[in-house]
């Protein structure tokens, strides 16, 4: 009951403060735009550093391979495919 209390009186209070010439909606738009663009310029900077060691040239080479998947042909028979489908081991005649 306290916390709807306060909740209560924290929306009353704000709709009575709150400034009526300004667009909330708006300015929160603008800055998640705006986060959002910083978020994916930080991510290709650490993309596309240079690399002088081998882990990050095969981390790169991963990523390029994850960036662009290549789809089986809608063509193939079904055996071709059920073949890459890892089977068990046989049980050992020990076992029974």
């Amino acid at each position: 009951m306290f916390f709807l209390r306060s909740a209560f009186w924290l929306t009353v209070m704000f709709i009575i403060i709150a400034p009526k010439d300004i667009d909330l909606g708006r300015q929160v738009d603008d800055a998640s735009r705006q986060a959002l663009a910083m978020g994916q310029q930080a991510v290709v900077e650490h993309v596309l550093h240079d690399c002088s060691s081998l882990e990050c040239t095969g981390g790169k080479a991963a990523l390029a391979v994850l960036a662009s998947p290549k789809l089986p042909s809608t063509d193939a028979a079904p055996t071709e495919t059920s073949a890459l489908v890892p089977l068990p081991r046989p049980r050992p005649d020990r076992m029974g």
